[in-house]
Parts: structure tokens; C-alpha cells; sequence
């Protein structure tokens, strides 16, 4: 099964500015999130950015990279720019790699990909992992998703979704932990980009909540293995960068 990846990648980042050149270990965050990419049999992976300073550092470790216009307001917005250089056909499957997924294993981003494939009737798919622990739960920065008994997304909130009566435990939690990477067809793709953004969308600051809004359908994995970690705050830089350094000692 063919798919290309998409790595959109901005400087601008109210909480780490800069955050794709970010080092961890001996290497940028973006270039550990490239080589993941790379390692996932991609037909192509190409990284989509506004700035200068990521594009040359991008291609000094010989990523592909597509310039785009400052004014798109998420990353999804930022690829469909990007595949007019790219010259896909319609069913051709794209895989948006979030630039802040350090240590995304390659096997996940070709599953996604499968997801999308084997759902005909849906638009996107994505992932998910159960969460266990009671902090990732209560934490706005940990998107939660609902689904329904087709593992179809239901929602997506910062908030601690579904409700759980406390004591909180992992015995007693059912929830699940959304994992920022998507999969869509490039005619969809063409078709949200023109979707109205809307307030749910802007209230939680989840661009996916467009699609679920305009009514189309969003699988959700639930990944085998333990994902990697999301760089949002200088605490889970401070995560990844502790984690790289036990895989070299």
C-alpha cells in the first residue's frame, strides 16, 4: 500500500518558540520525527513549513521541503498547500506527521495509513492508546477522543472525556489518549481545506473537530505499542530528552 507523509512544521509556539529545532540528544526534534517517517515505507516524506530557518535546517539532513503561505491556522490547512507540488490523485493516501511526535515508532504511521485503507466509508483515521495514568487523564494538553462500537470518533477534547468517578485508577479509567497523527485521501483533503472553521474547532484548538462538525467520519486505532511523546511544554522536552538519554546508556 502506497502513502506519502506530510511533516508540517511551524517556528512560531507560544509555550517553545522554535520547538521543531528543539535539540534532543544529538539531533533536532524534527529530524527525529523525519527519520521515523522515513523508516515507515513512505513513498515520500516531505516536510511543510513557512520559515526559513526550519527549511534549511531541514534540508541539511536531506529532507524533501515544500514552502507554504504564514497565514494557515493548523497543520491540515498547511499539507493541502503542499500537495499542489505533489501531484497526487484522488485516493492517494497522505499521512500528516505532527512535527512535535519525538520518538513515533515507523510501524504507526504505516498502520495509520492500513486504517484508512481498510475504512472505505471514512474520510480520516487516526490513533489512540488507553490511558493509565490519572495525570494524562486531567491534563488539557493530552487530547481525549470518544468513539462509537465502530471505532468511528465520537469527539475530541482537552477536557477529561469521558466522565469518571473518582478514585481515579487505571483499573477504573476507560479513556483514551488521541495521538496527533492523521491519514486522509488527497481528494478529502481538498475538500476540507474549504470546510468553515468553526467554534469548536477555535474552543478546543483541534482542527479535527471541523470534520466531525461538517458531518464526516474519523476512525480511530487503538495502537499496539506505546507511542512516543508529544512536545508541547518544556516538561515533555525535558521527557524526551531524559528518555534519549537511557536509549544511549
Amino acid at each position: 500500500m502506497a502513502f506519502k507523509v506530510v511533516i508540517p512544521a511551524r517556528y512560531a509556539s507560544s509555550r517553545l518558540p522554535g520547538k521543531p529545532l528543539l535539540q534532543i540528544g544529538n539531533r533536532s526534534l524534527l529530524e527525529h520525527v523525519y527519520r521515523s517517517a522515513a523508516s515507515s515505507g513512505a513513498s515520500e516524506v516531505v516536510v511543510a513549513t513557512d520559515d526559513q530557518r526550519i527549511a534549511d535546517h531541514a534540508a541539511r539532513f536531506g529532507a524533501k521541503v515544500i514552502m507554504t503561505s504564514s497565514e494557515h491556522q493548523s497543520g491540515t490547512d498547511r499539507i493541502q498547500e503542499a500537495l499542489t507540488c505533489l501531484n497526487c490523485a484522488p485516493e492517494e493516501i497522505i499521512v500528516n506527521v505532527q512535527g512535535d511526535e519525538y520518538g513515533l515508532a515507523p510501524e504507526l504511521i504505516s498502520h495509520v495509513a492500513t486504517a484508512l485503507a481498510e475504512n472505505q466509508s471514512n474520510q480520516m483515521a487516526t490513533l489512540c492508546e488507553r490511558i493509565t495514568d490519572p495525570a494524562v487523564y486531567t491534563d488539557p494538553n493530552s487530547v481525549k477522543v470518544v468513539m462509537d462500537n465502530s471505532n468511528t470518533a465520537l469527539y475530541f477534547s482537552r477536557a477529561s472525556i469521558p466522565w469518571s468517578k473518582p478514585p481515579l485508577t487505571p483499573f477504573t479509567l476507560l479513556a483514551y489518549k488521541h495521538i496527533g497523527i492523521y491519514a486522509y485521501r488527497a481528494g478529502f483533503l481538498q475538500v476540507f481545506s474549504k470546510l468553515p472553521h468553526v467554534l469548536l474547532e477555535q474552543q478546543e484548538s483541534l482542527e479535527q473537530l471541523r470534520a466531525l462538525f461538517h458531518g464526516y467520519r474519523i476512525h480511530v486505532a487503538e495502537v499496539p505499542q506505546k507511542t512516543g511523546i508529544e512536545i508541547n511544554t518544556a516538561e515533555d522536552l525535558a521527557r524526551a530528552r531524559a528518555a534519549w538519554g537511557k536509549t544511549e546508556n
